[in-house]
């Protein structure tokens, strides 16, 4: 490789490199050797992780590609993006449902038939369907395993498979909190709103539905996701939800609590759990987003924001200084 590479050269970009995991030693010898600079592109760190090569400890930072994100689509469609995600040759396409059906069954399902990660291929669908059903909540391995008619110890192994292959990712419980016990099951979510939609069959959102407010939360965890990636914040995003019942849908560090409502006009329900929270006294920040368009700040100090103005704040702003 080394004599197809000249040191002018500012990068040098390798993509899916868990196919060929064995150039990862030349990549190494190269940057100790010429301090040449790569990119080194992927979709599966379970390969690399199980073929025993050298992952460049110390020498190679980890950045993640996510779905558009809002502020990166002129004039965006909320509607859109809740039915049909960010892939951006899915949201920019006249057919889009074409494209979701031909990333799933063309790409997605033979990516993990590719790497040999599961024996059978039909099994792994009906568990993405039900995967998918279950989506932005806290894994229930039983039901899902009931559900699916697949074993426990499988239904397992497989959500560890979609989280290896970005196909997911899992929002792990806050669990500081002294005076309420919390739960400390994870919630899992897919990559992609409409990856998610595809899966289980969702052809419809309406704005009344409990499809839009799972849809609604999801898509505030992507551009939290992303956000943090992004901007190179090196902060935990969690849930908090008690045993009792009273929940705040995300957590960044122990800086910043985000509720996240579909409501139209927003009340002192809506603050519940913030407020059951802020009696731990650990979290320095409370914001709830909603479809309000009132932007207001409580007596109590909580900061409602329409989710436009949340959005706005975040990539435009620091969402830690508000």
């Amino acid at each position: 490789m080394a004599h197809l590479i000249s040191k002018n050269d500012p990068a040098v970009v390798i993509d899916e490199i868990q196919k060929l995991p064995e150039l990862l030693d030349e990549v190494h010898d190269l940057i100790e050797t010429e301090g040449i600079r790569f990119i080194l592109t992927g979709s599966s760190a379970r390969k690399l992780r199980n073929s025993g090569v050298n992952l460049l400890a110390g020498r190679a930072w980890q950045c993640d590609l996510f779905p558009l994100v809002s502020a990166e689509i002129p004039q965006f469609d909320l509607e859109r993006y809740l039915r049909f995600g960010g892939l951006p040759q899915v949201y920019s396409s006249d057919d889009p449902e074409e494209e979701l059906d031909a990333y799933v069954n063309l790409y997605l399902k033979e990516e993990i038939k590719e790497e040999s990660l599961v024996q059978k291929i039909t099994h792994f669908s009906r568990f993405l369907r039900i995967a998918a059903s279950a989506n932005t909540e806290q894994i229930n391995y039983a039901n899902i395993a009931s559900d699916s008619g697949i074993p426990a110890s499988s239904v397992r192994a497989w959500f560890d498979i979609l989280s290896d292959t970005f196909i997911g990712f899992t929002l792990e419980p806050w669990r500081l909190s002294a005076k309420r016990k919390a739960v400390a099951t994870a919630k899992f979510y897919f990559f992609d709103i409409g990856v998610a939609n595809f899966l289980r069959g969702t052809t419809n959102i309406d704005r009344n539905s409990a499809e839009f407010g799972k849809s609604f939360e999801h898509f505030i965890a992507m551009e939290l996701r992303a956000w943090l990636s992004y901007r190179r914040i090196h902060k935990d995003l969690c849930y908090w939800r008690t045993q009792s019942g009273q929940e705040v849908d995300f957590l960044i560090g122990n800086d910043v609590a985000i509720e996240v409502k579909t409501a139209l006009k927003v009340n002192d329900k809506h603050l519940s759990g913030l407020r059951a929270l802020r009696e731990e006294g650990i979290v320095k920040k409370m914001l709830l987003v909603s479809f309000d368009e009132l932007d207001r700040q409580t007596e109590d100090g909580c900061l409602l924001l329409h989710w436009r103005s949340f959005l706005s704040y975040m990539w435009d702003k620091n969402l830690e200084l508000l």
